[in-house]
C-alpha cells in the first residue's frame, strides 16, 4: 500500500497546496464565483471528509458542504464538479513543476508487480480519480498499475481513521498482517501498523507536524525503500 504525495511523488505538502490552490481559485473565478469564499469552502469540505464516519462516500460529504455554503442548486453543483474534474485532468498538471523528478517510484512499483504483489495506491481519498491519474502520470504510472486506488468516490473514511485501512483490507481481501503500508506521515500512514500491518516511513519529504518520534518505525529514503522492497521474495515461487 503506497501513499502518493510526499511518498511516490516527491513534493512537499506546502509547495503542492500553494501551487494547486492558486490554479483552483482561477477555476472558481472563471465560473463567476467569489473565488476566496469558494477556496475557504473547499477547506470546510475537506474537513468534512476528514471527519467522515463511513455512512457515505467522501465525495458526497464534500459536495454537500460546498453546495450548502455556496448556496448552490444541484444543477449548479454538477456544473462546478464537472469543471473541477476538467481542471484536474488539464490545468492541474502544472503543479508538476514543483515536484522533484525521480525514476525510483515507477521502477519499484513495476518491480513489485513483477514479483507478484498486489498493489494499492493508499492516498488520502480527498480527490477524484482524475486528479490521481494526473499525479500518477507525473511519475510515469497509471491507475491501472494498482489493484485499488482510493479516491473520494470509493472511500467513506480518510486517514488517519483506522476505518480507512480496514476498508482497504476488505476490498482487496487481505488481512492487515498480509500488508505493508508505505508513507511519509507517521500520524496518517503508520496507523496501519497499529492494525497489524508492516510499515515503512519514507523520509525524503517527511511530514511530521506533531514531531512524533519515528525511531520505532522502519524508515529511510525512497532509495533505501527500493533496496528494502528489492529484498522481498518473489511470491510466485
Amino acid at each position: 500500500m503506497f501513499d502518493l504525495d510526499g511518498t511516490l511523488v516527491n513534493i512537499s505538502q506546502k509547495a503542492f497546496i500553494d501551487t494547486y490552490f492558486k490554479l483552483l481559485l482561477k477555476v472558481f473565478h472563471g465560473l463567476g464565483m467569489d473565488a476566496d469564499l469558494a477556496g475557504a469552502t473547499v477547506w470546510e469540505g475537506t474537513k468534512a471528509m476528514a471527519l467522515n464516519d463511513g455512512t457515505t462516500v467522501n465525495a458526497n460529504r464534500f459536495w454537500q458542504v460546498f453546495s450548502k455554503r455556496m448556496q448552490l442548486t444541484d444543477e449548479q453543483t454538477g456544473v462546478i464538479e464537472e469543471a473541477c474534474d476538467s481542471f484536474y485532468s488539464n490545468e492541474f498538471n502544472a503543479v508538476k513543476s514543483v515536484m522533484k523528478p525521480s525514476d525510483i517510484p515507477a521502477r519499484l512499483v513495476r518491480e513489485l508487480a513483477n514479483k507478484g504483489y498486489s498493489l494499492v495506491l493508499a492516498t488520502n481519498p480527498m480527490f477524484p480519480l482524475c486528479a490521481l491519474e494526473s499525479r500518477l502520470g507525473w511519475i510515469g504510472l497509471r491507475a491501472k498499475d494498482f489493484q485499488l486506488v482510493t479516491h473520494y468516490y470509493n472511500s467513506t473514511f480518510c486517514k488517519p481513521n483506522p476505518g480507512y485501512y480496514q476498508e482497504i483490507y476488505g476490498i482487496i481481501n487481505k488481512t492487515p498482517e498480509q500488508c505493508l503500508m508505505i508513507g511519509n506521515n507517521p500520524a496518517e500512514d503508520m496507523v496501519a501498523g497499529d492494525l497489524g500491518s508492516e510499515t515503512f516511513l519514507v523520509t525524503d519529504c517527511l511530514e511530521n507536524e506533531s514531531d512524533i518520534d519515528i525511531s520505532g518505525y522502519r524508515h529511510g529514503s525512497l532509495a533505501e525503500l527500493e533496496g528494502y522492497l528489492g529484498r522481498l521474495p518473489d511470491i510466485y515461487k
